[in-house]
């Protein structure tokens, strides 16, 4: 039996070296809404908020400390090529209109196609503008 009773997730925090980019690209491509901002000790933090999903943390990085951005990430064939496990995934109803999109922008996309656990489904990586891992995945038909 578990410890804890009733749970839902309520939030994920991220760090960006760039507030701006990061709270347009999550608003434009996802339909995050800003609900709250403020300086925590001198840090820009924002909360962003997708209806009925989760909020997200959004604090502002120290120019002192660096995040590390792969601007040239290495070809990515296979899921064990992945810099890494760490992402969230968001499943989206308009999968094949949101990877257009994203082709337009010129965000490129990593392994798309059917998922590895349900071949009714389609999923697609990508990297944000900080350089976080992400996933979304369509619906099963």
């Amino acid at each position: 039996m578990p410890v804890a009773e009733g749970e839902t997730l309520d939030h994920v925090a991220r760090e960006t070296s760039d507030m701006s980019r990061f709270v347009n690209f999550y608003q434009e491509l996802f339909g995050f809404e800003e609900t709250a901002s403020f300086e925590i000790e001198g840090t820009e933090v924002k909360w962003l908020y997708l209806a009925g999903v989760y909020t997200m943390h959004v604090i502002q990085r120290k120019t002192k400390s660096q995040l590390s951005v792969p601007h040239s990430p290495p070809p990515i064939v296979e899921f064990a090529d992945l810099p890494g496990a760490h992402h969230f995934c968001f499943t989206l109803s308009n999968f094949d209109f949101f990877i257009q999109t994203l082709k337009e922008k010129g965000i490129e996309t990593f392994l798309t196609g059917n998922t590895l656990t349900d071949e009714r489904a389609k999923q697609a990586f990508f990297f944000d503008p900080d350089g976080n891992l992400l996933e979304v995945q369509s619906t099963p038909c």
